[in-house]
Protein backbone atom coordinates (compact mmCIF):
# COMPACT_ATOMS: atom_id res chain seq x y z
CA UNK A 1 0.00 0.00 0.00
CA UNK A 2 0.93 3.31 -0.61
CA UNK A 3 1.34 6.18 1.82
CA UNK A 4 -2.25 7.76 0.45
CA UNK A 5 -3.57 4.36 1.28
CA UNK A 6 -3.69 3.51 -2.17
CA UNK A 7 -2.76 -0.01 -3.28
CA UNK A 8 0.39 -0.38 -5.46
CA UNK A 9 -0.47 -2.12 -8.61
CA UNK A 10 0.23 -5.53 -8.66
CA UNK A 11 2.14 -5.93 -12.05
CA UNK A 12 3.93 -2.85 -11.99
CA UNK A 13 7.38 -4.97 -10.73
CA UNK A 14 6.72 -7.50 -13.45
CA UNK A 15 6.09 -4.19 -15.53
CA UNK A 16 9.70 -2.83 -15.03
CA UNK A 17 11.23 -6.16 -15.33
CA UNK A 18 9.90 -6.39 -18.52
CA UNK A 19 10.76 -3.11 -19.04
CA UNK A 20 14.50 -3.77 -18.40
CA UNK A 21 14.58 -7.29 -20.55
CA UNK A 22 12.91 -5.20 -23.41
CA UNK A 23 15.63 -2.09 -22.86
CA UNK A 24 18.61 -5.26 -23.63
CA UNK A 25 20.50 -5.12 -19.66
CA UNK A 26 22.06 -2.18 -17.76
CA UNK A 27 24.15 0.81 -19.00
CA UNK A 28 23.72 3.61 -20.33
CA UNK A 29 23.14 3.92 -24.73
CA UNK A 30 26.40 4.62 -26.33
CA UNK A 31 28.78 3.04 -23.31
CA UNK A 32 30.42 -0.41 -24.14
CA UNK A 33 28.76 -3.35 -23.72
CA UNK A 34 27.99 -4.32 -19.90
CA UNK A 35 30.28 -7.33 -19.04
CA UNK A 36 28.72 -10.88 -19.03
CA UNK A 37 26.59 -11.58 -16.18
CA UNK A 38 27.36 -12.89 -13.20
CA UNK A 39 25.24 -16.53 -13.65
CA UNK A 40 27.56 -17.00 -16.76
CA UNK A 41 30.83 -16.89 -14.47
CA UNK A 42 29.11 -18.94 -12.05
CA UNK A 43 28.14 -21.62 -14.30
CA UNK A 44 30.65 -21.56 -17.12
CA UNK A 45 29.55 -21.81 -20.66
CA UNK A 46 26.65 -23.73 -20.89
CA UNK A 47 26.77 -25.61 -24.89
CA UNK A 48 23.61 -23.99 -27.25
CA UNK A 49 20.61 -25.56 -26.67
CA UNK A 50 21.31 -27.48 -23.64
CA UNK A 51 19.19 -26.79 -20.56
CA UNK A 52 19.84 -24.40 -18.20
CA UNK A 53 20.32 -27.02 -14.78
CA UNK A 54 19.05 -25.53 -11.57
CA UNK A 55 22.57 -23.91 -10.38
CA UNK A 56 22.09 -21.75 -13.56
CA UNK A 57 18.43 -20.92 -13.11
CA UNK A 58 19.07 -20.24 -9.33
CA UNK A 59 21.48 -17.59 -10.10
CA UNK A 60 18.70 -16.10 -13.02
CA UNK A 61 16.91 -15.61 -9.89
CA UNK A 62 18.83 -14.23 -7.93
CA UNK A 63 19.89 -11.77 -9.91
CA UNK A 64 16.44 -10.23 -11.63
CA UNK A 65 14.83 -10.44 -7.51
CA UNK A 66 18.08 -8.11 -6.35
CA UNK A 67 17.36 -6.29 -9.51
CA UNK A 68 13.27 -6.25 -8.99
CA UNK A 69 13.59 -5.05 -5.66
CA UNK A 70 16.50 -2.20 -6.93
CA UNK A 71 13.64 -0.54 -9.16
CA UNK A 72 11.09 -1.25 -6.94
CA UNK A 73 12.75 0.87 -4.60
CA UNK A 74 13.28 3.43 -7.07
CA UNK A 75 10.06 4.03 -7.90
CA UNK A 76 8.50 3.78 -4.98
CA UNK A 77 10.92 6.65 -3.56
CA UNK A 78 9.68 8.24 -7.08
CA UNK A 79 5.92 7.82 -6.51
CA UNK A 80 5.41 7.54 -2.29
CA UNK A 81 8.31 9.59 -1.23
CA UNK A 82 9.25 5.90 1.00
CA UNK A 83 12.41 4.55 1.67
CA UNK A 84 14.06 7.59 -0.34
CA UNK A 85 17.31 7.55 2.69
CA UNK A 86 17.77 3.33 1.38
CA UNK A 87 17.58 4.71 -1.59
CA UNK A 88 20.17 7.88 -1.77
CA UNK A 89 22.51 5.78 0.73
CA UNK A 90 22.57 2.69 -2.02
CA UNK A 91 22.95 5.77 -5.10
CA UNK A 92 26.09 6.52 -2.79
CA UNK A 93 27.28 3.12 -3.06
CA UNK A 94 26.65 3.06 -6.63
CA UNK A 95 28.57 5.63 -7.27
CA UNK A 96 31.23 5.17 -4.87
CA UNK A 97 31.55 1.41 -5.75
CA UNK A 98 30.02 0.65 -8.90
CA UNK A 99 28.95 -3.01 -10.11
CA UNK A 100 29.08 -4.19 -13.48
CA UNK A 101 25.71 -4.27 -15.31
CA UNK A 102 23.47 -2.93 -12.02
CA UNK A 103 23.50 0.69 -13.18
CA UNK A 104 20.03 2.23 -14.42
CA UNK A 105 20.30 2.39 -17.93
CA UNK A 106 19.26 6.10 -18.83
CA UNK A 107 16.13 5.32 -20.87
CA UNK A 108 15.15 3.24 -18.32
CA UNK A 109 15.21 6.23 -15.94
CA UNK A 110 13.48 8.08 -18.13
CA UNK A 111 10.76 5.18 -18.83
CA UNK A 112 10.39 4.73 -14.28
CA UNK A 113 9.68 8.53 -14.14
CA UNK A 114 6.83 8.06 -16.77
CA UNK A 115 5.65 5.28 -14.86
CA UNK A 116 5.52 7.72 -11.81
CA UNK A 117 3.27 9.73 -13.74
CA UNK A 118 1.45 7.16 -14.75
CA UNK A 119 0.48 6.04 -11.24
CA UNK A 120 -0.17 9.33 -9.94
CA UNK A 121 -2.62 10.07 -12.52
CA UNK A 122 -4.78 7.24 -10.65
CA UNK A 123 -4.54 8.78 -7.32
CA UNK A 124 -2.58 11.05 -4.99
CA UNK A 125 1.15 11.06 -5.00
CA UNK A 126 2.06 14.00 -2.37
CA UNK A 127 0.15 15.03 0.82
CA UNK A 128 0.10 19.04 -0.72
CA UNK A 129 -1.88 17.65 -3.99
CA UNK A 130 0.64 19.62 -5.73
CA UNK A 131 1.21 17.34 -8.22
CA UNK A 132 -2.33 16.87 -9.05
CA UNK A 133 -2.20 20.28 -10.35
CA UNK A 134 -1.83 20.98 -14.24
CA UNK A 135 -2.85 24.89 -14.77
CA UNK A 136 -3.98 23.90 -18.82
CA UNK A 137 -4.43 27.37 -19.71
CA UNK A 138 -4.67 26.18 -23.23
CA UNK A 139 -7.04 23.97 -22.52
CA UNK A 140 -9.05 26.02 -20.73
CA UNK A 141 -8.98 28.95 -23.55
CA UNK A 142 -10.20 26.26 -25.84
CA UNK A 143 -13.04 25.25 -24.16
CA UNK A 144 -13.92 28.84 -23.30
CA UNK A 145 -14.12 29.30 -27.12
CA UNK A 146 -15.74 26.19 -27.90
CA UNK A 147 -18.34 25.59 -25.16
CA UNK A 148 -19.14 28.76 -23.75
CA UNK A 149 -21.72 30.54 -26.02
CA UNK A 150 -22.34 34.19 -25.99
CA UNK A 151 -20.29 35.17 -23.10
CA UNK A 152 -17.32 37.00 -24.76
CA UNK A 153 -16.69 39.56 -21.86
CA UNK A 154 -16.79 36.37 -19.69
CA UNK A 155 -14.31 34.41 -21.79
CA UNK A 156 -11.80 37.42 -21.70
CA UNK A 157 -12.05 38.30 -18.30
CA UNK A 158 -11.70 34.98 -16.59
CA UNK A 159 -8.68 33.53 -19.17
CA UNK A 160 -6.60 36.78 -18.54
CA UNK A 161 -7.36 36.71 -14.96
CA UNK A 162 -6.77 33.06 -14.45
CA UNK A 163 -3.12 33.10 -16.85
CA UNK A 164 -1.94 36.66 -15.24
CA UNK A 165 -2.59 35.54 -11.18
CA UNK A 166 -1.19 31.90 -12.38
CA UNK A 167 1.92 33.76 -13.99
CA UNK A 168 2.70 36.07 -11.21
CA UNK A 169 5.63 35.38 -9.44
CA UNK A 170 4.27 36.78 -6.12
CA UNK A 171 0.75 37.30 -6.30
CA UNK A 172 0.19 39.85 -3.47
CA UNK A 173 -3.44 38.68 -2.99
CA UNK A 174 -5.78 36.16 -3.59
CA UNK A 175 -7.16 36.09 -7.16
CA UNK A 176 -11.24 36.91 -6.54
CA UNK A 177 -13.40 36.73 -9.02
CA UNK A 178 -17.34 37.82 -8.88
CA UNK A 179 -19.74 36.30 -11.58
CA UNK A 180 -23.02 38.18 -12.34
CA UNK A 181 -26.20 37.11 -14.38
CA UNK A 182 -29.29 35.32 -14.80
CA UNK A 183 -29.03 31.01 -13.93
CA UNK A 184 -28.55 29.31 -16.79
CA UNK A 185 -25.86 31.84 -18.99
CA UNK A 186 -23.09 29.87 -17.49
CA UNK A 187 -21.64 30.76 -14.17
CA UNK A 188 -21.24 27.08 -12.76
CA UNK A 189 -20.17 26.22 -15.90
CA UNK A 190 -16.98 28.23 -15.98
CA UNK A 191 -16.42 27.54 -11.87
CA UNK A 192 -16.32 23.70 -13.32
CA UNK A 193 -14.28 24.57 -16.28
CA UNK A 194 -11.87 26.74 -14.42
CA UNK A 195 -11.55 23.77 -11.57
CA UNK A 196 -11.13 21.18 -14.09
CA UNK A 197 -8.37 23.14 -16.48
CA UNK A 198 -6.48 23.64 -13.47
CA UNK A 199 -6.38 20.68 -11.18
CA UNK A 200 -6.12 17.22 -12.63
CA UNK A 201 -9.55 16.00 -10.35
CA UNK A 202 -11.43 19.21 -11.08
CA UNK A 203 -13.99 19.34 -8.61
CA UNK A 204 -13.48 16.02 -7.00
CA UNK A 205 -9.74 17.48 -6.08
CA UNK A 206 -9.17 17.98 -2.21
CA UNK A 207 -8.03 21.54 -2.72
CA UNK A 208 -10.95 22.33 -4.76
CA UNK A 209 -14.17 23.01 -2.25
CA UNK A 210 -17.79 24.21 -3.08
CA UNK A 211 -19.92 26.16 -0.93
CA UNK A 212 -23.61 26.60 -1.72
CA UNK A 213 -25.57 29.46 0.48
CA UNK A 214 -28.54 27.51 0.48
CA UNK A 215 -26.83 23.82 1.12
CA UNK A 216 -24.35 24.50 3.72
CA UNK A 217 -25.58 27.60 5.69
CA UNK A 218 -29.21 27.12 5.72
CA UNK A 219 -30.31 28.51 8.84
CA UNK A 220 -28.83 32.25 10.13
CA UNK A 221 -29.61 31.11 13.89
CA UNK A 222 -26.72 28.38 13.33
CA UNK A 223 -24.32 31.92 11.57
CA UNK A 224 -21.36 31.68 14.17
CA UNK A 225 -21.65 28.27 14.36
CA UNK A 226 -21.05 28.15 10.08
CA UNK A 227 -18.66 31.17 10.39
CA UNK A 228 -16.49 28.67 12.27
CA UNK A 229 -17.06 25.97 10.33
CA UNK A 230 -15.78 27.41 7.40
CA UNK A 231 -13.19 29.50 8.34
CA UNK A 232 -11.45 26.04 9.63
CA UNK A 233 -12.38 24.19 6.22
CA UNK A 234 -10.61 27.42 4.39
CA UNK A 235 -7.54 27.09 6.66
CA UNK A 236 -6.87 23.40 5.84
CA UNK A 237 -7.62 23.85 2.70
CA UNK A 238 -4.82 26.57 2.09
CA UNK A 239 -2.31 24.55 4.28
CA UNK A 240 -2.90 21.64 2.49
CA UNK A 241 -2.46 22.53 -0.71
CA UNK A 242 -0.06 25.18 -2.23
CA UNK A 243 -3.14 26.38 -4.63
CA UNK A 244 -6.50 26.37 -4.33
CA UNK A 245 -9.70 26.61 -5.65
CA UNK A 246 -12.43 27.81 -3.27
CA UNK A 247 -16.33 28.37 -5.01
CA UNK A 248 -19.28 30.32 -3.35
CA UNK A 249 -22.78 29.35 -5.35
CA UNK A 250 -25.21 31.79 -4.30
CA UNK A 251 -23.03 34.19 -2.90
CA UNK A 252 -25.96 36.99 -3.18
CA UNK A 253 -27.77 34.48 0.26
CA UNK A 254 -24.42 34.78 1.93
CA UNK A 255 -24.90 36.41 5.68
CA UNK A 256 -22.32 39.04 6.11
CA UNK A 257 -21.02 37.60 9.20
CA UNK A 258 -19.94 34.61 6.95
CA UNK A 259 -18.34 37.41 4.46
CA UNK A 260 -16.37 38.17 7.59
CA UNK A 261 -15.28 34.84 8.12
CA UNK A 262 -13.85 34.73 4.72
CA UNK A 263 -12.14 38.03 3.87
CA UNK A 264 -8.68 37.83 6.26
CA UNK A 265 -8.23 35.10 3.31
CA UNK A 266 -8.75 37.28 0.22
CA UNK A 267 -6.58 40.33 1.31
CA UNK A 268 -3.21 41.01 1.25
CA UNK A 269 -0.85 38.64 2.03
CA UNK A 270 0.85 39.61 5.24
CA UNK A 271 4.34 37.75 4.67
CA UNK A 272 6.70 37.50 1.90
CA UNK A 273 6.80 33.20 2.15
CA UNK A 274 3.00 33.38 2.47
CA UNK A 275 3.11 34.98 -1.20
CA UNK A 276 5.36 32.65 -2.36
CA UNK A 277 3.85 29.23 -0.97
CA UNK A 278 -0.13 30.12 -1.46
CA UNK A 279 -2.04 30.72 -4.29
CA UNK A 280 -5.99 30.95 -3.49
CA UNK A 281 -8.50 31.38 -6.42
CA UNK A 282 -12.28 32.43 -5.02
CA UNK A 283 -15.05 32.02 -7.16
CA UNK A 284 -18.42 34.51 -6.24
CA UNK A 285 -21.04 32.98 -7.98
CA UNK A 286 -24.42 35.44 -7.70
CA UNK A 287 -27.87 36.14 -9.47
CA UNK A 288 -27.07 39.52 -8.53
CA UNK A 289 -27.52 42.23 -11.18
CA UNK A 290 -28.87 39.59 -13.28
CA UNK A 291 -31.88 42.09 -14.86
CA UNK A 292 -29.71 45.02 -15.48
CA UNK A 293 -27.47 42.72 -16.96
CA UNK A 294 -30.09 42.09 -19.15
CA UNK A 295 -31.71 45.34 -19.91
CA UNK A 296 -28.48 46.70 -21.18
CA UNK A 297 -28.05 43.55 -23.56
CA UNK A 298 -31.79 44.77 -24.46
CA UNK A 299 -30.95 48.15 -24.93
CA UNK A 300 -28.37 46.99 -27.30
CA UNK A 301 -30.70 44.58 -29.48
CA UNK A 302 -33.13 47.54 -30.31
CA UNK A 303 -30.47 49.59 -30.79
CA UNK A 304 -29.37 47.78 -33.92
CA UNK A 305 -26.02 46.82 -32.21
CA UNK A 306 -24.28 43.64 -31.47
CA UNK A 307 -24.23 42.11 -28.36
CA UNK A 308 -20.71 41.73 -28.86
CA UNK A 309 -19.99 45.81 -28.56
CA UNK A 310 -21.30 45.69 -25.03
CA UNK A 311 -18.64 47.06 -23.12
CA UNK A 312 -17.30 45.64 -19.58
CA UNK A 313 -17.76 48.84 -17.87
CA UNK A 314 -21.20 49.04 -18.05
CA UNK A 315 -21.24 45.82 -16.32
CA UNK A 316 -19.34 46.01 -13.63
CA UNK A 317 -21.32 47.39 -10.60
CA UNK A 318 -22.69 44.47 -9.26
CA UNK A 319 -20.78 42.31 -7.03
CA UNK A 320 -21.64 42.40 -3.14
CA UNK A 321 -21.22 45.86 -1.66
CA UNK A 322 -19.44 44.47 1.56
CA UNK A 323 -16.70 42.63 -0.80
CA UNK A 324 -16.43 46.16 -3.07
CA UNK A 325 -15.99 48.21 0.14
CA UNK A 326 -13.18 45.75 0.90
CA UNK A 327 -11.85 46.54 -2.14
CA UNK A 328 -11.40 42.86 -2.59
CA UNK A 329 -12.95 41.54 -5.80
CA UNK A 330 -10.02 42.13 -8.63
CA UNK A 331 -12.64 40.93 -11.41
CA UNK A 332 -16.51 41.61 -12.09
CA UNK A 333 -17.76 38.95 -14.59
CA UNK A 334 -20.71 39.54 -16.24
CA UNK A 335 -22.57 36.88 -17.65
CA UNK A 336 -25.18 37.98 -20.71
CA UNK A 337 -28.53 36.60 -21.26
CA UNK A 338 -28.42 33.73 -23.70
CA UNK A 339 -30.50 34.16 -27.10
CA UNK A 340 -32.19 31.71 -29.57
CA UNK A 341 -29.17 30.62 -31.48
CA UNK A 342 -27.00 30.34 -28.28
CA UNK A 343 -29.71 27.45 -27.06
CA UNK A 344 -29.23 25.39 -30.34
CA UNK A 345 -25.56 25.57 -29.62
CA UNK A 346 -26.11 24.12 -26.34
CA UNK A 347 -28.16 21.78 -27.39
CA UNK A 348 -25.60 20.64 -30.03
CA UNK A 349 -22.73 20.49 -27.53
CA UNK A 350 -25.16 18.26 -24.82
CA UNK A 351 -25.80 15.78 -28.07
CA UNK A 352 -22.33 15.47 -28.85
CA UNK A 353 -21.50 14.89 -25.28
CA UNK A 354 -23.88 12.01 -25.32
CA UNK A 355 -22.71 10.38 -28.58
CA UNK A 356 -26.57 11.18 -29.65
CA UNK A 357 -27.23 12.09 -33.46
CA UNK A 358 -29.09 14.92 -34.29
CA UNK A 359 -30.39 17.43 -37.05
CA UNK A 360 -30.99 21.11 -37.65
CA UNK A 361 -34.26 20.66 -37.07
CA UNK A 362 -33.64 18.62 -33.86
CA UNK A 363 -31.84 21.53 -32.01
CA UNK A 364 -34.63 23.90 -33.22
CA UNK A 365 -37.04 21.64 -31.76
CA UNK A 366 -34.80 21.62 -28.38
CA UNK A 367 -34.98 25.65 -28.95
CA UNK A 368 -38.64 26.00 -29.34
CA UNK A 369 -39.21 24.08 -26.13
CA UNK A 370 -37.35 26.93 -23.96
CA UNK A 371 -39.74 30.07 -22.60
CA UNK A 372 -38.15 33.26 -24.14
CA UNK A 373 -38.21 36.64 -22.65
CA UNK A 374 -39.56 39.67 -22.36
CA UNK A 375 -43.08 39.22 -23.45
CA UNK A 376 -42.91 41.38 -27.00
CA UNK A 377 -39.12 40.81 -27.90
CA UNK A 378 -39.45 36.59 -26.50
CA UNK A 379 -35.41 36.86 -27.19
CA UNK A 380 -33.87 35.75 -23.99
CA UNK A 381 -33.81 32.33 -22.66
CA UNK A 382 -35.58 32.44 -19.17
CA UNK A 383 -33.93 29.71 -18.05
CA UNK A 384 -30.55 30.09 -20.45
CA UNK A 385 -29.25 26.39 -21.09
CA UNK A 386 -30.00 25.49 -17.64
CA UNK A 387 -32.18 22.74 -18.70
CA UNK A 388 -31.32 22.16 -22.86
CA UNK A 389 -29.61 18.51 -20.99
CA UNK A 390 -32.70 17.41 -19.89
CA UNK A 391 -34.95 18.42 -22.88
CA UNK A 392 -32.71 16.02 -25.27
CA UNK A 393 -34.05 13.28 -23.60
CA UNK A 394 -37.54 13.81 -25.67
CA UNK A 395 -35.47 12.97 -28.77
CA UNK A 396 -33.65 9.68 -28.08
CA UNK A 397 -34.32 6.86 -30.30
Amino acid sequence: MGPAGLPAPRGLGCFVLVLLLLLGGSGSPGTTPPPRAPWAEEQGAVPEGAPWGRVRYEAVKKHLGALSKHYWQYLACKVWQEGCEEEEKQQGEREASPIPGWGFPLVGQDYLEILSAWYCSFGKCCETGDCRIINNITGLEAELNGQLHGQHLAKAVVLRAVQGFLQSPRPPKALVLSFHGWSGTGKNFVARMVATHLFRDGLRSDCVRVFVSLLHFPHHNYVDSYKAQLQRQISETLQRCRQALLIFDEAEKLHSNLLDAITPFMAQHTSKGQADQQRSIFLFLSNLGGNTINEVALEFWRAGRAREEIPLELLEHYAHRQLLREKLIDFVVPFLPLEYQHVRLCARDAFLARGLPYTEATLDQVAQMMVFVPKEEKLFSAQGCKSVPQRINYFLP
